[in-house]
């Protein structure tokens, strides 16, 4: 009889164990790798300390307060973007609330489209600074409109600025770092670079594009075990991705952001990217719900991820259409809050 009794504690407890990691599942805003990084891993304050990253798309978004984060850290940073102005406002906070000084921020306008131009931006920051220990891949933009109202010029720059412009980047970067044979090369894909999604198939197409190139370039450099590739994968963000994105045509953006509340804030992105780059985690996925969960289906049960993006994405496109965040309905259910 107490062997029994013992059996039966042994499944209640398995129960409720698997109770507990569900519900923690539903309230992770994380892949499990990362999230157990956060908890059990290396600090970015003791890893990222005194080294040279170079952060594109640093006039705003995940660029602008991932800078504001690292010069917490004491490294050097290198800022680009299209809009110096802004860069020099974003250089300006920095040294308000940083631990940087003028010498320990360079601000390096970089147009990615303009691939002849990176070789020479390269050298640059290599004359300043004499390396560059991280270079992440931030600089990007979105799309929001239906496939047939979309100009073909609109795909081809999205995967020129995307795509083709980070793959130039990187080639001008990669040749000093393997003459160091170290370095991390981080790349800022999306979610939709492993899902699709209505009303962003150029985007989404870019974004599968680079997960295939660096998934690749991890393999040409397994003999530099010391250059770490890594792809970044969040899920909706605060940021003004939306209201920049292409609605149609290469001349015309959305404009407006819509109401952002339920995206994850900015800040907590940027904080496990940070994680993510201090444990030299390869492929990493940061998202609130339904979207991480979605993104394991498509990794591990595809057909039942097409069923359920098929229904998501007639949701996506009738928010679109009333004038609402596209994808602002999913999270009334699954929104959590983080302290």
């Amino acid at each position: 009889m107490n062997w029994e009794l013992l059996l039966w504690l042994l499944v209640l407890c398995a129960l409720l164990l698997l109770v507990v990691q569900l519900l923690r599942f539903l309230r992770a805003d994380g892949d499990l790798t990362l999230l157990w990084a956060e908890w059990q891993g290396r600090r970015p304050e003791w890893e990222l300390t005194d080294m040279v990253v170079w952060v594109t798309g640093a006039s705003s978004g995940i660029g602008e307060e991932l800078a504001y984060q690292l010069s917490k850290l004491g490294v050097s940073l290198v800022l680009s973007a299209r809009r110096v102005h802004e860069l020099e406002r974003v250089k300006r906070r920095c040294l308000e609330n940083g631990n940087l000084k003028e010498k320990d921020i360079l601000v390096l306008p970089l147009d990615l489209t303009d691939t002849g131009s990176h070789e020479a931006a390269t050298k640059a920051v290599l004359q300043e600074f004499g390396k560059i220990d991280i270079l992440v891949n931030n600089g990007g933009m979105s799309q929001r409109s239906l496939c047939m109202d979309t100009s073909l010029d609109v795909y081809r720059k999205l995967i020129e600025l995307n795509y083709l412009g980070t793959v130039s980047l990187t080639k001008c970067v990669l040749p000093h770092m393997i003459e160091r044979k170290q370095g991390k090369i981080v790349t800022v894909n999306s979610i939709l670079g492993i899902i699709s999604a209505p009303l962003s198939i150029g985007y989404c197409a870019s974004k599968h594009a680079l997960r295939g190139f660096f998934n690749g370039l991890r393999t040409e450099l397994a003999t530099y075990p010391g250059i770490i590739v890594s792809n970044i994968f969040p899920g909706p963000v605060q940021s003004n991705i939306v209201e920049n994105s292409l609605a149609g045509e290469v001349t015309k953006t959305i404009g407006n952001n819509g109401d952002q509340s339920h995206k994850m804030t900015t800040s907590r992105c940027v904080r496990l990217m940070l994680i993510s780059m201090a444990n030299d985690l390869k492929e990493v996925w940061i998202s609130e719900q339904p979207f991480l969960l979605v993104t394991y289906l498509w990794q591990y049960m595809p057909t039942w991820a097409w069923w359920i993006t098929n229904k998501m994405g007639k949701k996506r496109i009738e928010n679109f259409k009333s004038g609402v965040d596209a994808d602002s309905s999913y999270f009334k259910i699954f929104k959590t809050k983080h302290d």
